[in-house]
């Protein structure tokens, strides 16, 4: 399914509308070059998921854990440069557990991830204009 937006507003409110239909134990890949919106895009799934905190991209922690609906484990694995990397913090227990598992930069972990799970593309088109985003969901499993 593609979606358009035109504004940061509405990258979350899509996000927010997906994040309605997540459960235990779904993953989220969320792929998109810097500065498209990929923490947008989070912080409307975490509006749908009624968690309240501040929600950030995991830069330098990798992962942030929040409450919500269901516990919510946000990746950011962009300096992962070896997948055995992800194991050493608990990966397995995050992505086969009772929440939702949010990786951004999957790429990076490509041959470990689960084959069930949502692959989300979001784009730039400054031929449109600065803020318009094209948003691609694939379920793919």
């Amino acid at each position: 399914m593609m979606y358009k937006s035109n504004s940061v507003r509405e990258t979350q409110n899509i996000a927010k509308a997906f994040a309605k239909g997540l459960k235990p134990g779904d993953v989220v890949c969320l792929s998109g070059d810097l500065g498209t919106g990929k923490t947008a895009f989070v912080q409307g799934m975490a509006m749908g998921l009624s968690i309240e905190d501040m929600v950030n991209s995991p830069t330098f922690t990798i992962v942030n854990c929040y409450s919500g609906r269901l516990p919510v484990y946000h990746f950011d694995v962009y300096r992962i440069s070896d997948p055995d990397e992800m194991y050493e913090i608990g990966y397995e227990e995050y992505v086969y557990g009772d929440g939702v598992c949010i990786i951004e930069w999957p790429e990076q972990i490509a041959e470990i991830l689960p084959k069930e799970r949502y692959d989300i593309k979001i784009e730039k088109n400054l031929e449109v204009h600065e803020d318009f985003r094209e948003i691609t969901i694939d379920k793919i499993g």
